[in-house]
């Protein structure tokens, strides 16, 4: 089955900043056609956010939440999940100080236990990837140790896909590798330009999609988040609105 499209909503953070902004740029993202969001890169408040998000038929499926609400703040960042039905508990990426391989297993560690409380309330951790997890010291790589010694029932991987080909991996063959694990992922396009690598609205970069999509709908994925780190003084939203039509066309 095709896997359902969602916005990453870190694309549009520079035009999430107040209520009103909040409310003005989601009606936008739904008018594209989106019916799913990820919620990151800006606050709110999650009552609200639910109100309004029923309002514009919209479902938050995924948060980056950050890494100190995980651990100091638990109980409340599982209610604030619960009450806006979003199933999915992310991190936008490891803290600084697990950036090594015994780190990466420390980092395994810790968080076990804020997993397992998750899992309790029927939620799942949810790791996003940049491309330092493949870089290899000592033999090692922090990927190989996250997906080899963390319980795969409690922690999943946002697949981010421009990032696993900025660290050098076949994107399609991860995605393999991964299958059952991969909840919810980012659709992230590669472009290059001037001999620099460069973000890109989904289907203006060099990216196999109909290979990444098949890939994905056959892992079991979920949900698939659209998401542009840099869109270049492009308006986000007709980023978004560029990427969608795309992925439809697929």
């Amino acid at each position: 089955m095709p896997v359902p499209i969602g916005a990453q909503l870190y694309t549009l953070r520079d035009q999430l900043q107040s209520k009103d902004a909040i409310q003005a740029t989601l009606t936008r993202v739904a008018q594209i056609g989106y019916e799913y969001i990820q919620c990151s890169g800006f606050a709110f408040d999650a009552a609200w956010m639910k109100n309004l998000c029923d309002e514009l038929g919209l479902q938050v499926k995924l948060t980056h939440t950050p890494p100190e609400r995980i651990l100091n703040e638990t109980g409340q960042v599982i209610a604030e999940h619960l009450l806006l039905d979003c199933p999915y508990v992310g991190i936008g990426g490891m803290p600084g100080e697990y950036r090594s391989a015994d780190g990466a297993r420390k980092f395994i560690k810790d968080y076990t236990p804020f997993m397992e409380r998750f899992s309790s309330a029927g939620l799942k951790f949810m790791y996003h990837n940049h491309s330092f997890e493949f870089e290899r010291s000592d033999g090692e790589r922090i990927w190989d140790i996250l997906v080899g010694e963390s319980d795969p029932a409690l922690l999943g991987f946002t697949l981010d896909t421009y990032w696993v080909q900025h660290g050098g991996l076949d994107v399609i063959n991860c995605i393999q590798q991964l299958k059952g694990r991969l909840d919810c992922v980012h659709y992230k396009d590669m472009a290059i330009m001037e001999g620099e690598q460069r973000f890109a609205a989904i289907g203006n970069g060099n990216m196999n999609w109909p290979g990444i999509v098949a890939a994905f709908e056959e892992a079991g994925t979920n949900y698939a988040f659209v998401e542009q780190d840099d869109c270049y003084g492009a308006d986000p939203l007709e980023e978004l609105a560029a990427s969608y039509r795309y992925l439809m066309s697929l």
